[in-house]
């Protein structure tokens, strides 16, 4: 690898924007393609998918075969509210290798003792959000029912290219989110991307199965939209 290809990708992972390597198996002639540069790329399709996947691998095409080395960020679940949803949900989200932060200012919920090796910000989400903000390869999910700490945080996600926005709820819940959203100036098409009521239809009633319904669609949301990874 050039060490000029090396340098862009460090700079593009400290971004957190994706990029892929692009090497043909014959000529051996390599070059870097950025997340902003996919569609204009011969290989368009090819690297759209590997992004998808976000797994490096060759590809045969009439011009010959490549071997795509994909970068992709750490993909991030940011949870408002240390609640029970929460504790069944962040060793679930290890698994699947989701970086999960939960952020609840309250104390008597985020303790240590109830979230044991989890990234545990006992802060205003505003603040938190500041440091590090939503981007296309971080999912959130809002589950304290408190408007003062979901709401914030709902803010800054739908003003961000975060891929999936999801808040716990019922409907008449969710009805008065929204009233209070396009208040504040979002658009009908603005809300729509909040899933509410949050997670997959599995008819989930305790905390786990709740936890594993978002989870859930927190992957769809990660591997079905192809258009992730490359979009400006």
């Amino acid at each position: 690898m050039k060490l000029e290809h090396l340098a862009a990708l460090n700079a593009e992972r400290a971004a957190r924007r994706a990029a892929v390597l692009v090497t043909p198996l014959e000529s051996g002639e390599q070059r870097l393609v950025k997340a902003a540069e996919v569609a204009s790329d011969p290989l368009a399709e090819a690297i759209v998918e590997r992004l998808r996947l976000g797994k490096s691998g060759v590809v045969e095409t009439d011009s010959g075969g490549y071997f795509l080395t994909v970068q992709v960020p750490p993909v991030r679940l940011v949870v408002t509210g240390a609640v029970h949803i929460s504790q069944a949900l962040a060793p679930m989200a290890r698994l699947l290798d989701l970086d999960i932060t939960v952020i609840d200012p309250r104390t008597a919920f985020a303790s240590p003792e109830r979230f044991p090796d989890v990234r545990l910000l006992a802060q205003w989400p505003e603040e938190v959000l500041k440091e590090a903000p939503f981007d296309r390869y971080t999912a959130f999910a809002a589950l304290t029912h408190d408007p003062k700490i979901d709401d914030p945080a709902l803010v800054a996600a739908l003003r961000s290219d975060a891929f999936y926005v999801g808040a716990l709820g019922s409907r008449k819940t969710h009805a008065k989110r929204l009233e209070r959203l396009r208040a504040l100036g979002f658009s009908d098409a603005d809300v729509a991307r909040i899933k509410a009521p949050i997670g997959l239809p599995i008819g989930a009633v305790s905390p786990a199965e709740i936890a594993l319904a978002v989870l859930g669609e927190v992957v769809a949301a990660l591997r079905l939209d192809a258009s992730r990874g490359h979009a400006s």
